[in-house]
């Protein structure tokens, strides 16, 4: 790959993504599949004007390895210097890049009991911390190729052809072109433009319905509002969370769903990819589960029992299925790309900045509007070629919102 062109989305990343500031840090999360990468990125981020730029560097095999030999109490335990590290990023707010380039198999063969315990413990514990941040700071999930997720996607490609195809297919997706930052304004300003739109709708219910099955009916929140391309801190800094991004999304009402929705995508879960499932919702909340498998069934119900709260929606979210990202025909096996192919919803944890006037709101405040709260977000595309959507207004107006899995405004 062009080193010109892997600045340039370097630089993005920087610049639009995280949008660093002036003398703010930066923590970079990463593996050690792309360290080249990670320094160009670095460099970019002073350049930007970082005061310091934290890399933090892991190895995917590690996890499982510790996940064998710790106990579930050392595994459960947050340690004095993560606490340090949370409170640090509460007093500085420094800007987060998460760089994805996991192996989609790479989690098969570890205890799900365990992980699923563990985390169960840790999250009262690093929870407050990452509330009092959130909002106020700047954070960017990006990718960069892995070799085993490049095979994964690649099968009868060599190691080193695989990485270059992969890289191809994250600049084009991410608008990496001679004018980066021209593409990232218009496509900003396109999706802002039809969040626009359906907030004046003022809608109560989005029914989906597609012909493998899909008939489900989701409430929606009277004070949330679609959210699309880029957020805006507290202070009023603009970034982009999610580099590639194709989605206008909103928090549903926790506790308004009815009906049943067929997963159209692989679905990472318990260490397995769960090829096909589906989730039958009463009173918004899940109560029957069907998998392509025993196992993945079994996996799939042990997430949805994680806490209260994940068994309701979290996130409803409109794409085309025209997507520049489907239209590639690529299945990528990671979510930041397959979740902006098309149509998905998430499971778990709503978003609180998709809330009107939240910056000035309690949690407590926000919850009571029906954001629904759970350890977990987990997203499953749900979108296909012929699915429709269906705006039920609370002035009585009916509007088609997707026809034949795109928009039909």
């Amino acid at each position: 790959m062009q080193k010109t062109r892997l600045r340039r989305y370097a630089r993005m990343i920087a610049r639009i993504g995280a949008n660093v500031q002036p003398g703010q840090d930066a923590f970079i999360f990463a593996s050690i599949e792309q360290p080249e990468f990670v320094a160009l990125l670095t460099e970019e981020l002073y350049k930007a004007g970082a005061r310091k730029v934290h890399v933090r560097m892991d190895y995917q095999p590690l996890g499982k390895i510790h996940h064998k030999y710790c106990s579930l109490e050392t595994l459960s335990a947050v340690e004095e210097m993560e606490l340090a590290e949370l409170q640090f990023m509460v007093d500085r707010l420094p800007c987060r890049i998460a760089l994805a380039s996991a192996d989609p198999d790479g989690g098969k063969g570890i205890d799900v009991e365990k992980a699923n315990k563990s985390g169960q413990a840790r999250h009262p514990i690093t929870y407050p911390y990452r509330e009092k941040i959130d909002g106020k700071h700047q954070w960017c999930i990006a990718a960069v190729p892995g070799v085993k997720w490049a095979k994964k996607i690649f099968p009868g490609e060599r190691a080193g052809r695989a990485v270059e195809k992969l890289w191809q297919a994250i600049l084009d997706a991410s608008r990496i072109n001679e004018d980066p930052v021209a593409a990232w304004n218009e496509h900003h300003a396109n999706l802002a433009s039809r969040c626009e739109y359906l907030n004046t709708l003022d809608i109560e219910t989005l029914e989906f319905k597609a012909s493998n099955g899909t008939d489900l009916r989701v409430g929606m929140i009277p004070e949330a509002i679609f959210c699309g391309g880029g957020e805006t801190t507290k202070d009023g800094v603009f970034f982009t969370p999610n580099v590639p991004t194709e989605e206008c999304f909103i928090t549903p009402m926790r506790g308004v769903a009815e009906g049943i929705v067929y997963s159209t995508k692989p679905y990472p879960c318990g260490g397995e990819l769960i090829e096909q499932f589906s989730l039958r919702f009463e009173n918004g909340k899940v109560v029957e589960v069907h998998a392509d498998t025993p196992k993945n069934e079994e996996n799939l119900i042990k997430m949805l029992d994680m806490d209260e709260g994940a068994r309701y929606l979290g996130e409803c979210a409109l794409v085309p299925f025209s997507s520049p990202i489907n239209q590639t025909g690529i299945l990528f096996y990671n979510t930041l790309f397959d979740e902006n192919a098309c149509c998905h919803l998430a499971m778990g944890r709503g978003y609180a900045d998709t809330i009107r006037n939240h910056h000035n709101m309690t949690r407590e405040e926000i919850n009571a509007l029906g954001v629904n709260q759970s350890m977990i977000h987990s997203d499953f595309m749900i979108g296909t070629a012929d699915m429709s959507v269906t705006a039920y207004c609370r002035d009585g107006k009916v509007v088609k919102i997707f026809e034949n899995g795109d928009w039909a405004f």
